[in-house]
């Protein structure tokens, strides 16, 4: 077990013992707190990834285009007064949208390396697998959230908008194709910062119960 997940199983246990006695909004705060620790650990492993990725696909571990988007992926610039207006409610749920959109492009990428498993790919699948799990763990903490917010009549439910598992764009080369990838995991690195953030703005907001 590496050291960042014995930490995070070490403060999830700690979290769950102090959630057993605190109050709600005690409960929220260090759930959003577990949420924020999460992402950033996802993030260095999105990292490690892209230069494990770029090194085996692209040649290069220091490769660089930001030139090069994907249009089925969630945009990444923000208005900052705009992101400071949205209630708790719309953050959570856009980023529970934006998530699953990541998780659906990781799972469309990772079954084209697995096709690709003889032309050695390496453990690429497997590691985008594990990824892949560190998003369902967040989007089923914001889910949580916002059933707790049903629950406290801060606003009604709604079912996330879940984006295609067959992303529009198609590959015209196989170069094409290697660079998808590294597109996916560049952008979902930038978004996992902005989802940090995120969570750390959620954790702000909630009060400390006053003893």
């Amino acid at each position: 077990m590496t050291v960042w997940l014995q930490t995070l199983v070490l403060l999830c246990c700690i979290l769950n013992c102090v959630e057993s006695s605190a109050p709600s909004p005690d409960r929220q705060r260090n759930k959003y707190n577990y949420s924020f620790l999460l992402t950033k650990s996802t993030r260095t492993r999105v990292q490690q990834l892209q230069k494990i990725y770029k090194e085996q696909q692209l040649g290069n571990q220091h490769f660089e285009d930001r030139s090069r988007q994907l249009k089925d992926l969630p945009s990444l610039s923000t208005n900052f007064n705009s992101w400071l207006k949205l209630t708790d409610w719309e953050r959570l749920h856009a980023a529970l949208r934006d998530m699953q959109t990541y998780w659906n492009m990781l799972e469309w990428k990772r079954k084209q390396l697995e096709e690709e498993q003889m032309a050695g790919v390496g453990d690429l699948p497997q590691s985008i697998k594990h990824i892949q799990l560190d998003l369902r763990d967040l989007m089923s903490q914001a889910s949580n959230q916002m059933s707790y917010m049903q629950s406290s009549r801060m606003r009604p439910t709604s079912p996330p908008v879940r984006a295609p598992l067959n992303p529009e764009s198609r590959s015209k080369t196989v170069w094409d194709s290697r660079v998808e990838g590294y597109i996916i995991l560049r952008d979902l690195d930038l978004y996992l910062t902005k989802l940090a953030r995120d969570f750390l703005l959620l954790a702000a907001k909630t009060p400390m119960t006053q003893h």
